[in-house]
């Protein structure tokens, strides 16, 4: 069976087609002949646009990386009590997983089975260490408890933003938007964290 030629692929469209079929499948299940099939192109075609599917998996992740990243350059992640600073990051870090939803869940399966993952990995374990020195800055201050451990209150910050990848669904028109998730995840976090 002939698949449809498209000449409109381009690295961003096809990287959007990788995303979606490694969510599917996970980045071990999938082949280049998966991605050609989603895609409906040739094998030839996809090595046209990228040397191979690890490079799929490093564009995805990092776009994914990028807008966390990106966060903490913000003004408001930067300036001002470090409480408010972290309040925000958390808040932030919600909404660029609800709107990058398919590009931050390439970033969470990850496992550190190749070198782009183990690279992902390490990326991911910076971004925690600067979010915890904000949270000790935080209790230093004042705001936040000393009783928890801030790596401790660190891990369970992000985990309850990533658990988000695993039940927010924009397009099945959910009860909650974007905005009003945030807010609860910031509302419920700090209510447990805040002197």
């Amino acid at each position: 069976m002939a698949m449809p030629k498209r000449d409109t692929y381009t690295p961003e469209t096809l990287l959007a087609v990788a995303v979606e079929v490694f969510n599917e499948r996970g980045y071990d299940g999938t082949s280049m002949e998966h991605l050609a099939h989603a895609a409906g192109i040739s094998k030839s075609s996809i090595y046209h646009h990228v040397r191979g599917k690890e490079e799929l998996l490093r564009r995805a992740i990092s776009r994914a990386l990028d807008g966390l990243f990106g966060i903490l350059d913000e003004p408001p992640a930067r300036e001002g009590r470090a409480v408010g600073r972290l309040e925000y990051v958390v808040r932030r870090s919600a909404e660029v997983l609800m709107r990058d939803l398919p590009y931050v869940t390439v970033l969470l399966r990850v496992r550190g089975n190749t070198d782009t993952e183990r690279w992902a990995l390490e990326r991911r374990r910076e971004f925690d260490h600067r979010v915890a020195e904000l949270v000790k800055r935080a209790v230093a201050d004042g705001d936040l408890r000393a009783d928890v451990d801030p790596r401790l209150a660190t891990r369970l910050l992000f985990g309850m933003v990533n658990s988000i990848a695993e039940w927010y669904r924009p397009e099945r028109g959910g009860a909650a938007g974007c905005e009003e998730v945030a807010d609860a995840v910031v509302v419920t976090a700090f209510a447990g964290l805040r002197t």
